[in-house]
């Protein structure tokens, strides 16, 4: 079943409306997208990194290039082979426009590898390709971690995530389905894709993902009431996980894992905003960019059908306003995957629906 959006006469059938509309909101006409929720202006690797992703899926290589044009420009030094991406670039307090905080956000790293390796591949381009492989070499030399009683880690960012307490680690910086690509490229993200299976599910005892965990030598997963919570950013772990090919390993446990976040979705109507980990409460309300993250979970099981129509039917009455970055980028992905216009291999490869979206 599709969710009817709104298409106009003079639009190629396989046009990709919502993400039309997200650039008309937030992206100019260099290449940079825009976090309206900052009167800095901020843009952020994160936001240039699935902007790419999404332009990928429409088949739109002009904004893809300069989208990638902007980032190495901006945010890399010039040169994306021998510099992680910046993940925070605005306007400081004297006006200038600059970056704000180099150090680097590994999510985002390995986002704009996937892009480019996947253009690479999809789009015919060996220079893509070559980008997102050394790229993917950087990354993994600055940010990954042997931590004992573990293995393989990939740290939220080079800098400030190491600690005499152990390791800061973010669940929700780490998609399965870009491991399982670049498991093709070494066996090193193989590992890493083990341990990663292994810290969600260790990481969130009563099917609750976390937004941080901490990792300590002897002990494992830190039991602090601190790093509890979960919200803004552990809503991308059901979200990815929700979009895993059947045949990936382990997913079958993982989604199983996590169906307690579906359950309290459909006792409160809507998605939570916050939930604690190691208690398995929940409050608040989620925004609208929550319920649509969660849709590719929710349409996996038919127990959970009333409650998919239901945040469906919350997309369509009241959704996100047009220049919320962070919640209109849930929205492409959750919807996207939702509606057929992508979906990831068994080897985490992009399958996107070019041609059966532009006869439809």
């Amino acid at each position: 079943m599709l969710l009817a959006m709104p298409v106009s006469a003079q639009e190629p059938q396989c046009v990709w409306p919502a993400w039309e509309r997200y650039k008309a909101a937030m992206m100019t006409e260099d290449g940079r997208i825009i976090d309206h929720s900052s009167p800095r202006a901020i843009t952020t690797s994160e936001g240039q990194s699935y902007a790419m992703f999404f332009a990928l899926v429409a088949d739109d290589r002009h904004s893809f290039r300069r989208l990638l044009d902007w980032t190495i420009d901006n945010l890399a030094g010039g040169n994306l082979s021998r510099q992680l991406p910046a993940w925070l670039w605005g306007r400081d307090e004297e006006g200038r426009w600059r970056v704000l905080d180099d150090n680097n956000a590994s999510d985002s790293d390995l986002w704009i590898a996937y892009n480019l390796l996947e253009a690479g591949r999809l789009w015919q381009e060996p220079e893509y390709s070559r980008l997102g492989t050394e790229l993917l070499w950087r990354s993994a030399a600055q940010s990954l971690r042997m931590l004992p009683g573990l293995g393989l880690a990939l740290l939220p960012g080079t800098l400030g995530f190491e600690s005499a307490e152990g390791w800061r680690l973010n669940p929700s910086y780490l998609p399965p389905q870009l491991l399982q690509r670049f498991a093709a490229q070494s066996r090193i993200w193989a590992e890493l894709a083990e341990t990663s299976r292994r810290l969600l599910l260790e990481g969130a005892p009563r099917g609750l993902a976390p937004d941080w965990l901490r990792w300590q030598p002897g002990a494992g997963v830190a039991e602090a009431a601190e790093l509890a919570g979960g919200s803004y950013d552990a809503i991308r772990v059901y979200l990815w996980l929700g979009m895993l090919d059947e045949r990936t390993r382990g997913a079958s446990e993982l989604l199983a894992h996590f169906t307690p976040m579906l359950e309290h979705t459909a006792a409160d109507g809507w998605p939570p905003e916050r939930v604690d980990r190691l208690s398995g409460s929940a409050s608040g309300t989620g925004p609208a960019g929550f319920s649509a993250a969660l849709l590719p979970m929710l349409s996996r099981d038919r127990r959970f059908d009333a409650v998919l129509q239901r945040q469906l039917e919350r997309l369509r009455t009241q959704p996100p306003e047009a220049d919320a970055y962070y919640n209109q980028s849930l929205l492409l992905f959750g919807l996207g995957w939702y509606q057929g216009r992508y979906r990831f291999d068994q080897e985490g490869r992009l399958q996107p629906a070019w041609d059966s979206l532009c006869e439809q």
